[in-house]
């Protein structure tokens, strides 16, 4: 009797053991080791060091409402400084907003969300915050391309506004602009305020458009300076346009490399 009530008892625990482990086997393929594998973090929790997965979560959520609101803030930083910029200038203008900006043209040119059907034609003068950007080319029913004056065949009239030294400027593709002085031995120094002349057809007189940062006196034909440009060109992000014919009754000045009986291409 007692030999029996063994036999069954080892039957009944071999028949448990079964069932549980067909029984496991089922739910793991029905759950994909769900279950089992939420099992095994709840019991070694408190063994792994470290944060909870629900404060990683947590913690992802708080960081992106941080991203979004410093980008907010810039947004709105941007804004507050066109409006004033827009506030302190002369005459009308038309604010716009940069749109696109070719990778491979990054310092030449810009599409601005403004068009036609807003007033903008070509020859218009762009400017933003610190001062000169460019010009607009071209023109579409909603949008305009603007030529900037980092392009290397922009050529802009300036002159020094301490000593009114005069010459022109061209792009370099980068925050960088270098002036040619028409005169040979011109007084001017590093620091100066570089601005656009009277002698500019394409462009209104006395706009900033940078510093000069150093110079090269001995440079031929002409002596020449680097200038920094101003305007925060690559992070430039809205601008004003501003109505502007271009002059042709402006007399250039000969550059140091001119014939006199050459006529001196006008900027």
């Amino acid at each position: 009797m007692f030999a029996l009530r063994r036999w069954w008892n080892r039957h009944a625990l071999r028949s448990g053991l079964v069932f549980l482990a067909v029984g496991s086997a089922v739910i793991l393929r029905q759950t994909n080791g769900f279950v089992l594998s939420e099992a095994y973090h709840w019991i070694t929790r408190p063994l792994q060091p470290g944060i909870s997965r629900e404060a990683r979560l947590e913690s992802s959520y708080v960081s992106e409402l941080q991203q979004r609101l410093v980008e907010l803030e810039s947004q709105n930083r941007s804004l507050r400084e066109l409006v004033e910029y827009e506030d302190a200038q002369s005459g009308v203008g038309i604010p716009a907003a940069v749109i696109g900006r070719s990778a491979d043209h990054w310092w030449q040119q810009a599409i601005l969300n403004r068009g036609s059907r807003d007033g903008v034609k070509p020859g218009y003068v762009v400017t933003g915050p610190g001062g000169l950007v460019g010009r607009i080319v071209a023109v579409s029913p909603s949008t305009s391309r603007v030529l900037l004056v980092s392009d290397p065949t922009s050529r802009v009239g300036a002159k020094v506004s301490r000593s009114r030294i005069m010459g022109y400027v061209r792009g370099q593709s980068n925050n960088r602009l270098v002036m040619e002085f028409f005169d040979k031995s011109p007084d001017v120094k590093a620091g100066d305020v570089v601005v656009t002349s009277s002698y500019s057809r394409l462009f209104p007189r006395d706009i900033p458009i940078g510093r000069i940062e150093s110079l090269d006196l001995t440079k031929s034909p002409a002596p020449e300076a680097t200038i920094q440009l101003t305007s925060p060109l690559p992070v430039l992000e809205w601008v004003v346009i501003h109505p502007f014919e271009a002059s042709e009754t402006v007399d250039d000045p000969l550059a140091p490399n001119s014939d006199s009986g050459r006529n001196p291409a006008r900027p």
